[in-house]
């Protein structure tokens, strides 16, 4: 991706992650609980990191998530997006009465 075609908000993050990532991938992390999604640092979220330009301090996207966190190092903002793909998974997710 080039700058000017980089995420600039978490929102548009998880766009492209919905994207990128096969059916199967994203199936299996709407299944995943919550807590498991520490297991994605250093496959999805490394391409994250490397990717969606979180290691360029300036990025409007590391701007939009220090927004919400101050301060947060590139690893942990890579998990704020993860998190964020996660929840918009579950609101896609059929719900069970």
């Amino acid at each position: 991706m080039t700058a000017k075609s980089l995420p600039t908000t978490i929102d548009e993050a998880v766009g492209v992650i919905l994207v990128i990532l096969k059916e199967k991938d994203l199936n299996d992390i709407t299944q995943m609980p919550f807590a498991d999604l520490f297991n994605l640092h250093f496959g999805l979220g490394q391409w994250i990191r490397n990717n969606l330009g979180l290691w360029q301090p300036d990025s409007a996207l590391m701007k939009a998530i220090q927004a919400q966190t101050p301060e947060i190092h590139p690893d942990d903002a890579s998990t704020v997006i993860i998190e964020a793909l996660w929840h918009r998974l579950q609101e896609s997710k059929p719900k069970v009465h």
